[in-house]
């Protein structure tokens, strides 16, 4: 286990570093970041000095490798739109994205498996049926009409949430929580609810999917010569060996969730790093866009990493096929 994760985390070093320098590259071409931060009536001196203090007439090789110094010390340099440091800006935004994609993970998982278990148990029955065309209507609309449309059900024509932003919170620690308000929940449940609705069909019709695999398979028709209750047969064994491709599945899906929420925050104005990533590549503010992509390259890391580690609670095999190779 040691070895392994020793390992891995060397492979995740070299892609760390392979992803920054292929951001911090691809972003040299995106425009000049000059143009947009002095007017038009700036001097070319000006122009100059303002390129030499931000380091931009350095070649690439040098100013990537100050990047990577600085970002092992903490210091991701200084936002080009801002004029603040990017860590605080990253700080002030990452606890409302990390927080959506958290209770749009659970929500995904909360319904999603024990529809999946449902339907793939009840195959013929009519609320499996209901199950199987809501997911269709899931994995079909677009994110940001589902938001739309929640939208205009739940915040303009009932009235009973918010239809914007991100309220109520709280800070506890030097994080500002939603989930200590009633308001806070009231802001984040709709936006929580689209980013869900699409990883939650997906699961359900993966659950649904290994569950009929393997209900057919020997070991369970061995289970049942034994004697044993479906109650056993369904949840301690079918149900524990469908879980392996769901914990690869919803590791991608939460790094994709990181990565991609930037729809379901432009809809709902919630303020968090989808919206940054946004303005960020209008102004060109390449300190923030090269952060920003290294930032969820770190998340599908760690998310891979801990994945690799589940694979050895849920499945014994993999437990005995590392001891007999040690050996």
């Amino acid at each position: 286990m040691f070895a392994f994760i020793v390992q891995r985390l060397f492979q995740a070093i070299a892609v760390m570093l392979v992803v920054a320098f292929i951001s911090f590259t691809l972003f040299q071409f995106v425009g000049d970041p000059i143009n947009n931060m002095v007017g038009q009536d700036a001097t070319d001196e000006q122009r100059d000095a303002l390129r030499e203090l931000l380091g931009l007439n350095d070649p690439i090789p040098l100013q990537f490798a100050k990047f990577v110094g600085n970002t092992l010390v903490g210091n991701f340099g200084t936002s080009f739109r801002l004029g603040l440091p990017v860590g605080e800006i990253i700080a002030q935004r990452l606890p409302a994205t990390l927080e959506l994609v958290f209770v749009s993970g659970i929500l995904a998982l909360a319904i999603g498996i024990p529809m999946g278990v449902y339907t793939g148990l009840n195959r013929n029955a009519w609320l499996s049926k209901v199950f199987l065309t809501v997911s269709l209507v899931g994995i079909s609309l677009p994110t940001f009409l589902i938001g739309i449309l929640l939208i205009l059900v739940f915040g303009v024509w009932l009235g009973w949430l918010p239809t914007f932003g991100r309220q109520g919170t709280v800070t506890v620690g030097g994080w500002e929580t939603s989930f200590l308000t009633a308001k806070g929940w009231s802001h984040i449940i709709m936006p929580a609810i689209t980013l869900a609705l699409f990883q939650l069909t997906l699961i359900m019709r993966l659950v649904r999917a290994e569950m009929l695999e393997v209900l057919r398979t020997d070991y369970i028709k061995f289970a049942r010569a034994r004697g044993l209750t479906n109650r056993a047969i369904n949840y301690g064994h079918a149900l524990k060996n469908t879980l392996v491709p769901v914990i690869t599945i919803m590791g991608l899906q939460i790094g994709s969730l990181l990565a991609f929420s930037i729809i379901t925050e432009t809809v709902f104005a919630w303020p968090g790093m989808g919206l940054l990533i946004l303005q960020a590549i209008q102004f060109v503010d390449i300190p923030v866009m090269s952060t920003y992509l290294v930032l969820i390259a770190m998340f599908f890391v760690m998310i891979n990493l801990i994945v690799d580690l589940l694979y050895y609670v849920v499945d014994p095999r993999l437990r005995v096929e590392t001891k007999g190779a040690a050996h």
